[in-house]
């Protein structure tokens, strides 16, 4: 696995949970859907993805994306 592939499973997951945890508990969850989002288009237009970051320091290579 390399940074992208984790980077975009970590973001899936995220997405996931926040979807579960708005329907399960409190809707104030989507505000972190919301979030991902953001950062998801932020990183699409600057090329700086914090996940990419901590995955680079787990150890994981480098992938086309995120070099």
């Amino acid at each position: 696995m390399n940074i992208d592939r984790a980077v975009l499973a970590f973001v899936g997951a995220m997405i996931l949970a926040s979807l579960a945890l708005a329907y399960f508990v409190s809707p104030l969850w989507l505000w972190l859907t919301a979030f991902v989002g953001v950062n998801l288009l932020q990183a699409s237009i600057t090329g700086f993805c914090p996940a990419a970051l901590v995955f680079r320091k787990l150890g994981l290579p480098s992938g086309c994306a995120f070099k």
